[in-house]
């Protein structure tokens, strides 16, 4: 059983009119039923507001297959964020998330509500800011107590805080105690870590926990690095790209998902992943990414819509 505990918010997101869609989304919740549609297992920890977009994500939860831990709706709103696209159609964010319904539980109700046979616990994103991140971090470690491992996506959102330094350390902080690391080169610029991002990924491996590190590079593909290997494979060639929404999360699901499937997802695998492995989980994970970027906001892809789409070559 796979865990995840972050935010469920709704993407407003700009149209060419300048009218704003309202899009189901965050990160870990984006993560949470990419998961589930490859077939996996996952148990979504945070409430949902009882206003209706917390409904619309109880209903999308539910039809992927996700169990909420926290089925009681809280009564605070569902937080928003105000998504603006730029000419290649790279999303910028402004959030609303003070008193808001995926933040309305305790760390000691969030451990209490983690499942028994857990196998991995995933987390990221907002729930890493500096008012959350002692929550998230009492979650990742009773995780690990349970034998789980720790997947986290800096997936750092600046915007979202008043002081950078602050916010930045306290990802380093998590990012060290995770197994699995996702991060992209700008996550990289935010946390200081400058110049070559593939030479900048590889500094996360000290004094930390890290078995493989994901680097995105957007349209220039992405590197799965191990202490002693790496693996770099380019994005498809000819894609139509409708935004970028929630193409990390659904690269780090369809990573979890092939490294689940190919029996790869564990301590002693993760150390000394062979070539062959790694190289299969990054074209699953960068297919994955690449049919969210077709579609509008976040649609993650299902394990049979992955398939199809790398046997077409």
């Amino acid at each position: 059983m796979i865990a995840t505990f972050g935010e469920a918010l709704v993407d407003l997101i700009e149209q060419d009119d300048g009218r704003f869609a309202a899009v189901l989304g965050g990160s870990v919740c984006n993560v949470t039923v990419a998961l589930a549609r490859q077939q996996l297992p996952v148990t979504y920890l945070n409430p949902l507001s009882a206003d209706s977009f917390g409904a619309r994500f109880a209903g999308q939860l539910q039809a992927a297959g996700v169990q909420l831990a926290t089925p009681q709706r809280s009564t605070l709103p569902t937080a928003l964020a105000l998504v603006t696209l730029d000419a290649n159609k790279l999303p910028s964010y402004a959030f609303h998330r003070a008193g808001v319904a995926d933040r309305d539980i305790s760390a000691d109700a969030a451990c209490a509500a983690l499942p028994s046979a857990l196998t991995l616990l995933h987390t990221g994103g907002l729930a890493l800011v500096p008012a959350d991140l002692a929550s998230a971090l009492a979650v990742a470690a009773a995780a690990q107590r349970s034998g789980a491992l720790l997947s986290v996506d800096a997936n750092m959102r600046p915007l979202a805080v008043a002081d950078l330094p602050t916010y930045a350390a306290g990802v380093r902080r998590m990012l060290a105690k995770a197994q699995l690391v996702k991060v992209s080169a700008e996550d990289l610029r935010y946390l200081g870590l400058d110049g070559d991002p593939v030479a900048a990924a590889r500094h996360l491996f000290d004094g930390s926990a890290s078995a493989l590190i994901a680097l995105t590079l957007g349209e220039h593909g992405a590197v799965l690095l191990t202490r002693t290997a790496s693996v770099a494979l380019p994005a498809p060639p000819a894609v139509t790209v409708v935004d970028t929404v929630g193409a990390g999360d659904c690269f780090l699901a369809g990573l979890v998902a092939s490294l689940q499937h190919t029996g790869a997802l564990s301590t002693a695998a993760l150390a000394a992943p062979d070539q062959a492995t790694l190289t299969q989980a990054l074209r699953y994970a960068i297919a994955s990414a690449t049919i969210n970027v077709m579609r509008e906001g976040c649609a993650p892809p299902t394990r049979g819509e992955v398939g199809q789409f790398l046997a077409r070559g």
